[in-house]
C-alpha cells in the first residue's frame, strides 16, 4: 500500500499478534512503486517502534547483467535507507550491529561473490541472508533462511504435505553443515496459488491452524533453550495470490480448531 494510514494500521495490527518487523520485496529501479512503498515503510516503523528489512529480488537477467543491476540496487539501498541521515534508518532490522539484508533468487545469475566484495566495504558491512536452496555461493552468505516448501515428496494433491520434512531437512542442514551461519526459520499458515493467474494447483491445507502451529515449533527440536533461533521468518504478512497471508487470521474449522487457530 501507498496508504500511510494503511501501513501505520498494519504495523499496529502486526505488533499486537507478537511481530517484531516486516520483511519487504524490493526490485531497486526495476519497480519505483516499490521503492517508493519501502520508503514510507521505513519512516512510519520508525515512528512505530518496529523494524523493517529488504529483500532483494533477484532479476532474471543473464549473469553480467545480474550482477551489474545487484550491485547498483544495493548500493542505492545502502546510501538511500542505511546511511546514518536516511529516513528511519533507526528502524531497519539489525544483528550484532549489522544490517540483515535477505535475497530472493530468481534467475540464478547473479556473481554473489562479487556482490559480497562490494558491500564488504559497508560500514558496517550487511548480513546477507539467501533462500535455503543449492548454491555455488554458500561460503559468500552470511546465512539461510526457510521459505514455504513441501520438500522432496512435493506437493500432495489434497494439500496434506504442510512442508515437515523440508523444514527438518533445513534445521538438520544448518545444525551439522553451516552451524557458523545464521539460520532464520520459517513459519506458514498454508498454501494455495488457485486463484492466481498463472496457478500451478499447487496446495497446502492450513489444518484449521495446525499447520501454522507446527511450522512455528518445530526448530524447538533442534535447537536447544540456550540457544534459539535468531530469527522466525513469517512467509507471508499479506501474499494472497498464493494463499500464504496471515493478516486476516488462519483457517478456522469448528470450535475446538478455532480454539486452536486463535492462539
Amino acid at each position: 500500500s501507498q496508504d500511510p494510514t494503511v501501513i501505520q494500521k498494519q504495523i499496529e495490527q502486526a505488533k499486537a499478534m507478537g511481530i517484531s518487523g516486516f520483511v519487504v520485496d524490493w526490485y531497486g529501479d526495476r519497480e519505483p512503486l516499490l521503492d517508493h512503498v519501502y520508503s514510507l515503510m521505513q519512516t512510519i516503523a520508525a515512528e512505530k517502534n518496529f523494524h523493517v528489512a529488504m529483500m532483494y529480488d533477484e532479476t532474471d537477467y543473464e549473469s553480467a547483467q545480474a550482477t551489474d543491476d545487484a550491485l547498483m540496487s544495493f548500493n542505492k539501498f545502502h546510501e538511500t535507507y542505511l546511511s546514518s541521515n536516511s529516513p528511519g534508518v533507526q528502524a531497519y532490522l539489525t544483528y550484532e550491529d549489522r544490517p540483515v539484508i535477505f535475497i530472493f533468487p530468481k534467475g540464478g545469475h547473479t556473481d554473489w561473490k562479487r556482490v559480497r566484495e562490494a558491500t564488504s566495504q559497508w560500514n558496517p558491512a550487511p548480513l546477507l541472508i539467501y533462500e535455503n536452496r543449492t548454491t555455488s555461493y554458500a561460503d559468500d552468505f552470511d546465512g539461510f533462511y526457510a521459505w514455504v516448501n513441501p520438500g522432496k515428496k512435493g506437493w500432495a494433491a489434497d494439500g496434506s504435505n504442510w512442508g515437515e520434512d523440508y523444514l527438518r531437512d533445513f534445521y538438520r542442514k544448518m545444525r551439522s553443515t553451516y552451524p557458523d551461519k545464521i539460520a532464520v526459520g520459517a513459519a506458514w499458515a498454508g498454501f494455495d496459488d488457485s486463484k492466481a493467474s498463472w496457478s500451478l494447483n499447487r496446495h497446502m491445507s492450513q489444518r484449521c491452524g495446525e499447520t501454522f502451529a507446527d511450522t512455528m515449533k518445530i526448530w524447538r527440536q533442534y535447537y536447544p533453550p540456550d540457544q534459539p533461533l535468531p530469527f522466525m521468518l513469517i512467509a507471508t504478512w499479506n501474499d494472497y495470490e498464493e494463499g500464504t497471508a496471515i493478516e486476516r487470521g488462519l483457517a478456522k474449522c469448528g470450535s475446538d480448531s478455532q480454539s486452536r487457530a486463535g492462539q
